[in-house]
Parts: structure tokens; sequence; C-alpha cells
């Protein structure tokens, strides 16, 4: 008996690595409107792995006027952390037949960037617009993925409110992020958890990201 619980205490030390750095999968499936219009989709899946996260996400919209499309606008990009640190970052985008693409790789506390706009180089800790990460409210400067600006913004919470995910009313924390062209909106579940984004874009019209 005492061999076989030595047995068992011994598989459990060395199991115990395992069990720690298990991998867990979380995703966010968006349908994006322009004003109630539904116009397309962005989708997140983020993997984690204890300190090791990836971030995969993926944008598809396209508004139409008269049955013709007006705009078209298509994202990819895979973002790679440590902690709350970006380590790398890839990003493409065509923005309605303007391309732009980012690259990022951390060598040691150095961010190298090159985007469109040209090389770059961040000191310390660096965020991108991560909105599915809370810690972003806490920022004063972050990284814009999609033109490899870092720009600065400031967050404010503006109230609690319900909100409609997934067909049922959540009561919900609301920020502004200002800073970037045009202020962000976003909304977070008591947990934390990312619910949704509103923006406005050109001719004053909402963007609105809702759970599905």
């Amino acid at each position: 008996m005492m061999r076989a619980w030595r047995t068992a205490v011994i598989c459990a030390i060395a199991c115990m690595p395992l069990l720690a750095s298990a991998q867990t999968t979380h995703s966010w499936n968006f349908r994006v409107a322009l004003n109630d219009d539904p116009i397309g989709y962005q989708r997140f899946t983020l993997t984690t792995q204890g300190e090791q996260k990836e971030l995969r996400s993926e944008a598809s919209f396209d508004v139409k006027v008269l049955f013709i499309n007006a705009y078209r606008y298509r994202h990819e990009a895979t973002e790679r952390w440590q902690g709350d640190c970006l380590r790398s970052l890839v990003s493409r985008t065509d923005d309605d037949g303007k391309l732009l693409s980012v690259k990022s790789q951390r060598e040691g506390e150095r961010l190298n960037i090159v985007s469109t706009k040209g090389p770059e180089t961040l000191d310390g800790c660096v965020m991108t617009f991560a909105y599915w990460n809370p810690a972003i409210l806490r920022q004063s400067r972050l990284l814009n993925p999609q033109t490899g600006v870092y720009e600065n913004v400031s967050v404010v919470m503006t109230g609690e409110e319900s909100i409609d995910v997934r067909g049922r009313p959540v009561q919900a924390k609301r920020y502004r992020i200002s800073g970037p062209e045009r202020p962000i909106d976003l909304w977070y579940s008591a947990e934390g958890e990312w619910l949704g984004l509103q923006s406005t874009v050109a001719g004053g019209r909402r963007l609105n990201y809702r759970l599905e």
C-alpha cells in the first residue's frame, strides 16, 4: 500500500507542470452593424497557456448603397502576448483598397515595429487596442494593430446600463476611450468580459459590435 501511495504522489507531482500549462480557448463572435444595418462580422479567438496568449482576429465588412458595394473592409491579425505585454504582431488590412500591414517583434525590453508608415521601436510593456483584456482600461497609450501608430489615450467609465447580449439583457459597465480620431465606447460585464463596442464613423453613423 505504501508503495502504491508513493507512486501516486510521484505521478501527481510529475503531472503538476502539465496541469499548470493547460491550454484554454475563448472566442468572441461579433455581429457588426452601421446604424441598424448589418454590414459584416469580426471574430476573435484567444488561446491561453500559462502566461502565453495568442489572439487571432478576422473582420469582413461590406457597406451597400442601392445594392452597390460602396465600401469594403477586410482585416486579419495574429497577436502573441506574454502576460499583458505584446510579444509579436502580424496584421494585414484592406481598407477599401488601401492596403496596410504591421509587423512587430519584441527583443528584450523593446518592441520593434515595421508598418506601412515605416519602422519604430517602443520601450517597455506595450498593449494594443486589446478590447478582450480589461487591462487596456488602465493604459495611457495603445498600439493600433491596423496602422502601427502608438496612440495617446484616456479612458473613463461613463456609467452602467443594460445591453442586449445574445438575445438577453445584461447589466454592463460602459467605458469611453478617447484619443484616437473617434472615441470608442466599450461594454464589459461585472466579471470583466468584453460585451460590445460602439464608435462613430464618417457621416456621423454609428458602428456597433454585439456578441452573437
